[in-house]
């Protein structure tokens, strides 16, 4: 069956951050991800992963300033120079913590901007990072995200992520495919993944509508689960999805789908 990870920047939230990594241990995780490292020091995430026996298999890079809305700054045309320093400060902590992978948010497009100089900024940036990230030994995803829960989101369809992804040319650029996003905006799951197996490195999973825990909405995770181990999917599935109550009251998701 699929390997899952826990999102410590949505499950567990009943306690502090820190503390999340005790709490995924103790319910049965393996391995975390979550989306950003950088107001912690390196040592003290790493020490939480040892201590717990657990395994980062995600983060990342730097978004801008997230608490103002920013969702990322890979196609703002006035950022370059931003984003370059955060691709090398997200493979110090990468490197530090072991994750293998990091996720590029495209970001919100800024208005004004045409939307060739958006997507040649976008693009030139990722070949920057994919082959700053190959010198490193780690592997770069961009994530469709739908425009109903980010306004203006520059990366809303898997079609439109493989496009950028042939014209960037990099053999190191992947997908990152959320299952609840691709569910708002394109459906079509069990094929889409299937014809694209080899460009998803990551997945995500959330239920639609709440983008709460499986079970609980229109997804049918047990098919989509069985689904994935016969096409032969070996990545990682992170749980990011909202508790519909609390985490630890929600997991019994994992038995009833035979994880």
């Amino acid at each position: 069956m699929p390997r899952i990870a826990a999102n410590l920047t949505m499950l567990f939230n009943e306690v502090p951050f820190l503390d999340r990594f005790e709490a995924a241990a103790k319910s049965g995780f393996a391995a975390v991800e979550f989306l950003f490292p950088y107001e912690y020091k390196a040592a003290e995430l790493r020490a939480r992963l040892d201590g717990n026996g657990l395994r980062l298999v995600l983060h990342n890079l730097p978004p801008g300033d997230w608490a103002k809305g920013e969702r990322g700054i890979g196609c703002h045309p006035d950022r370059v120079g931003e984003f370059r320093d955060g691709v090398g400060r997200a493979i110090e902590y990468a490197t530090a913590l072991g994750a293998p992978q990091l996720n590029c948010l495209a970001g919100i497009a800024p208005k004004d901007v045409p939307g060739d100089r958006l997507r040649a900024t976008f693009v030139d940036n990722l070949r920057f990072a994919a082959e700053q990230f190959k010198a490193a030994g780690l592997k770069l995803l961009i994530e469709p995200i739908n425009y109903y829960d980010i306004p203006g989101f520059y990366l809303n369809r898997t079609a439109q992520a493989l496009d950028l992804i042939a014209e960037v040319g990099s053999e190191n650029l992947y997908v990152q495919y959320d299952i609840y996003h691709a569910q708002r905006m394109e459906g079509e799951l069990a094929n889409t993944i299937k014809a694209n197996l080899r460009r998803i490195a990551h997945m995500q999973l959330a239920d639609n509508p709440g983008r709460n825990e499986p079970g609980t909405g229109e997804i049918n995770y047990r098919f989509l689960f069985g689904w994935l181990d016969s096409i032969g999917y070996d990545g990682w599935i992170g749980c990011e999805y909202k508790p519909k109550t609390t985490t630890e009251a929600g997991l019994g998701w994992r038995a009833a789908h035979g994880l």
